[in-house]
């Protein structure tokens, strides 16, 4: 599991689907009102104390986000008080979550170096692969690619090429779109293709 502090009252978490399967959980479960996910969601809070020194002190909310092949990403928000808030279940160790489930089907990985992408772009175009998008966003770069973008290959062989040159994103799309800079927007493994490697 990953933690990034994103404000004074917010935190990003990434798991990977070994990190879930270590767990027992399933993307399935995230969806259900489970006693493994209820363990998930403490683990996590006690992480971002330790690593983040994020103190959980009242409602939160949490945003559940899940990317084929790659992974779950949560975004935990420390709301205020509100009246409909049940500060003495509380303190007894209840927290009140709010829980937002929504689901991805894009690809998004990011590499820090352009090297790296020459190096993935070289193999993919070898299978056949020339669609996705390049994006850059805080010193990174970001490849997202839709299902019909890596036709030629499984997604599974797929996201192991994407896996050897990089790693799976855990900043949103709307994020990099809207805070990044759109460099290639479609077809970007033949474009790179054409102009850096092709002799």
């Amino acid at each position: 599991m990953r933690l990034e502090r994103l404000d004074i009252n917010k935190f990003k978490a990434f798991l990977t689907f070994d990190d879930m399967n270590e767990r027992g959980i399933t993307k399935e479960d995230l969806w259900q009102d489970v006693p493994k996910v209820h363990d998930l969601f403490r683990d996590m809070m006690i992480e971002a104390d330790d690593e983040l020194g994020f103190k959980i002190d009242g409602p939160i909310a949490v945003e559940v986000f899940a990317m084929p092949a790659q992974g779950m990403v949560i975004i935990v928000t420390k709301g205020d008080i509100d009246e409909d808030f049940d500060l003495d279940a509380f303190e007894e160790g209840y927290i009140e979550m709010q829980v937002t489930l929504d689901e991805y089907e894009d690809i998004l990985y990011e590499y820090k170096d352009f090297e790296d992408i020459l190096g993935l772009v070289e193999r993919l175009y070898s299978y056949g692969v020339i669609g996705g998008a390049l994006f850059s966003y805080e010193n990174r770069y970001f490849l997202n690619f839709e299902e019909f973008d890596f036709e030629p290959l499984e997604e599974d062989a797929f996201i192991a090429l994407l896996s050897e040159y990089g790693s799976s994103a855990t900043a949103s799309i709307h994020r990099i779109k809207e805070y990044g800079t759109t460099i290639i927007e479609e077809n970007s493994i033949e474009q790179l293709h054409q102009h850096f490697i092709r002799k």
